[in-house]
């Protein structure tokens, strides 16, 4: 399923996540400036790579542009291609200008970043060892998900089920939207290791979003399940 937009109109301009969508993007434009080889290097420069934020290995002088805790924060803003910013951007237009008005805007940011802080986390800590650099603002979207699952899982979601020459467009609550995404992020963590994909970090930014959501939106914004 492809969500394509939610039927949950917000009374605020969504400043942040504005913000956070156009940074990603000209992000992105920056790093098709460097070439395949420039790209390459900002990856590892400007990564997460766990090996170097929890072990005891270093980049080489000549790439290491961050302090390895930094890098948690950069990886955010930096994609892989096309097709994984575009993808992360249109689940972060759709759920998160509902999340930032029920926080307000710095605490939607402080959120934000927290989620992505507890998704490299949850990507590095089974894998202390590796080298392999994570990037994109997929964990921190995943808290999105997980507190949109809390305060609206009745809003109707416009959904995509591509099925070939049947695909379909049909109105989802999103609480099934989001229940399948996080599934599926389960199942493939489970049995995608080697895909490249940083399914773990999914996983746990989407807890870190379900837990943390209590602390962030505010008093007057009810939790979703609670109104039937």
């Amino acid at each position: 399923m492809i969500p394509l937009r939610d039927e949950n109109p917000t009374r605020t301009v969504p400043v942040v996540n504005y913000t956070l969508i156009g940074l990603c993007v000209l992000a992105f434009l920056w790093q098709l400036t460097l070439g395949d080889a420039g790209g390459q290097r900002a990856i590892y420069s400007l990564g997460v790579i766990p090996a170097v934020l929890l072990g005891d290995k270093q980049l080489p002088p000549e790439i290491a542009s961050v302090p390895p805790e930094l890098s948690v924060l950069t990886s955010m803003f930096l994609h892989g291609g096309w097709m994984h910013l575009i993808g992360n951007m249109l689940y972060l237009w759709i759920f998160g200008d509902n999340i930032e008005e029920a926080m307000g805007r710095v605490k939607y940011l402080v959120f934000y970043v927290g989620c992505g802080v507890i998704a490299a986390l949850s990507q590095a800590l089974p894998h202390p060892e590796s080298t392999v650099p994570m990037i994109g603002a997929s964990g921190a979207i995943s808290g999105v998900l997980g507190a949109y699952l809390m305060l609206f899982p009745h809003a109707r979601v416009l959904t995509l089920i591509p099925l070939g020459f049947a695909s379909q467009v049909v109105r989802i609550r999103a609480v099934w939207v989001l229940l399948l995404w996080f599934v599926i992020q389960l199942i493939s963590n489970s049995f995608g290791g080697d895909s490249g994909v940083a399914f773990s970090a999914h996983v746990g930014g989407f807890v870190g979003g379900v837990v943390l959501v209590g602390l962030f939106k505010r008093r007057d914004v009810p939790f979703g399940f609670s109104r039937g």
